[in-house]
């Protein structure tokens, strides 16, 4: 599971990336840990009370990285960072209802392989994309009484696999039409999305 990524761009830069407003968040750049504000794209319908007209321009935004567990979880309330069952009834019906999806941005993944048999120690493994040096993960977010966010994840590439995992955050490909359809499409559609991303390119960094 992922417990770590980094965004080091400035929140101008991911403004003009994924085509929002800004707004006051004043994130500079940085690692990005459980329980750590981030900046989140919404589709900038969340603040509208009514019937909504025309569409609304995208929001960066902060949102807590855990979304507050259901009562029945019983785990000391720690924040869930990921969606592994996108059809339980925890996440459903804010994955249905598009206002709730979010483009969650990233520079790398931070993830923690096997252990080494000898030493007992975990290698970390830092993951960049070729093709996107600015990408965003599937997200979603619950209003909570801190609005929080979790990653969706998909089946795992082979570089996830060789790390020793069987699951990967979902990276949506860098194309605004896969933004738009994870912001404002129907779920049937948005969960297409949901896809391991082409391990030819994703990189290992030191």
């Amino acid at each position: 599971m992922t417990v770590l990524y980094r965004l080091d761009s400035p929140a101008a830069a991911i403004a003009a990336r994924f085509g929002a407003e800004a707004g006051d968040d004043p994130w500079a750049g940085g690692a990005i840990a459980p329980g750590r504000f981030a900046p989140v794209i919404t589709a900038g319908r969340e603040a509208i009370a009514g019937p909504r007209g025309a569409a609304q321009p995208r929001r960066m935004v902060p949102r807590l990285w855990g979304v507050p567990p259901p009562p029945s979880a019983g785990d000391g309330g720690r924040g869930v960072l990921s969606v592994r069952k996108p059809d339980s009834p925890f996440w459903i019906g804010n994955l249905r209802n598009s206002e709730f999806r979010c483009l969650v941005p990233a520079t790398a993944v931070i993830e923690w392989g096997r252990a080494d048999p000898q030493t007992g120690r975990r290698r970390q493994h830092r993951f960049t994309l070729s093709d996107q040096p600015l990408f965003a993960f599937a997200g979603v977010w619950k209003d909570s009484e801190v609005p929080s966010f979790a990653l969706l994840t998909c089946e795992a590439n082979a570089r996830w696999r060789e790390a020793g995992h069987t699951a990967m955050p979902a990276i949506l490909p860098g194309e605004t039409e896969a933004w738009r359809l994870w912001l404002n499409a129907g779920w049937e559609a948005a969960a297409r999305l949901l896809a391991p991303y082409p391990s030819s390119l994703v990189c290992e960094t030191q």
